[in-house]
């Protein structure tokens, strides 16, 4: 890799892969983090990485720096949501996207990023195997689960507007 098809990477996948981190971490400063830290893989690496194969070697290595710091902080940071979770109150959503991240939220991590793959960045099935280090099947299976978790959540939550 060249450092043009280098800085041609940078412009054209940073902020969908930036997006993808912060739609799973909802924490600005380590998406940045993980972000850049993911180019500079891509970089001390340019030698070894096919150009036409940056994209996946981007989100792979994003998503796996991602894993690493979830890992690293899951104690702390799963009690601290779980008592966030617990006092938001569901009449407290204004927009759409409001509802969709609360759904988002009450899924696994990896059912969350295979959807946010698939239906937000429009990644293949086999693509997000090769991110996720899962077979196809396996992804389909997430994004089955996580699809119905989706709908009973915002169905459930219909419930609950319609008695008030």
């Amino acid at each position: 890799m060249t450092r043009n098809e280098y800085n041609h990477c940078v412009d054209e996948y940073a902020d969908g892969l930036y997006r993808f981190i912060l739609k799973n971490l909802r924490d600005k400063e380590k998406a940045r983090d993980i972000v850049q830290e993911a180019f500079t893989k891509v970089w001390v690496k340019k030698d070894e990485v096919d150009v036409s194969k940056s994209k996946s070697y981007l989100y792979t290595t994003a998503y796996h720096t991602m894993i690493d710091m979830i890992r690293k902080d899951e104690r702390s940071v799963r009690l601290e949501q779980h008592h966030q979770m617990g006092e938001r109150s569901y009449n407290s959503f204004n927009d759409l996207k409001e509802v969709l991240d609360g759904a988002l939220a009450q899924l696994p991590e990896i059912q969350r990023t295979v959807v946010l793959l698939r239906d937000y960045e429009g990644y293949s099935y086999t693509e997000i195997g090769e991110i996720a280090d899962l077979s196809e099947a396996q992804v389909k299976v997430y994004i089955f689960r996580a699809r119905m978790t989706l709908k009973s959540y915002i169905h459930s939550l219909d419930k609950v507007l319609e008695m008030n």
